[in-house]
């Protein structure tokens, strides 16, 4: 997993209605929400938790944008289906989550698996990471990640 003070990787994805870059982010932080699937239970209440949170995160300058393998139709599906407002990026190569080193090996049920660890990231204006949740439980966790993004502004 990438280390607090490093300069993120470059983001550069599709996304369900376009194409999102980390670097025409002038001037904004940047929340990175790593999930493994649309549509599954824990991903809806993160998305829908950080969708809630939308306006507060704009107030303080910070886009956030949630990363799936998903392609970007079924991310779509998902935008409508729950009234998402972040921006859904797909990864369906795992580029960036091995980048980020959120691609790692899980097991359920006795198997093995690789997939895409539950993980958040706070990036500031200058592309450095500033906080990491490595291992995210989905409660309250998008309140979290606004908490520190205005502790950072103040």
């Amino acid at each position: 997993m990438l280390k607090l003070g490093r300069l993120a990787p470059d983001i550069s994805i599709q996304t369900d209605c376009g194409w999102f870059s980390l670097t025409e982010q002038i001037g904004k932080k940047v929340v990175v929400f790593f999930f493994p699937r649309a549509d599954t239970s824990g991903c809806i209440k993160e998305a829908i938790q950080f969708s809630t949170l939308y306006d507060a995160f704009t107030e303080e300058k910070t886009v956030v944008i949630g990363i799936s393998k998903d392609k970007p139709a079924k991310l779509a599906r998902f935008r409508l289906k729950h009234n998402l407002t972040c921006v859904l990026g797909t990864d369906h190569e795992t580029d960036l989550c091995e980048q980020f080193g959120v691609w790692v090996k899980k097991s359920m049920y006795g198997k093995s698996f690789l997939g895409v660890q539950r993980s958040s990231f706070i990036i500031d204006i200058d592309r450095k990471i500033i906080k990491i949740w490595p291992k995210v439980k989905v409660e309250g966790h998008a309140q979290d990640v606004l908490t520190s993004v205005k502790a950072l502004s103040a």
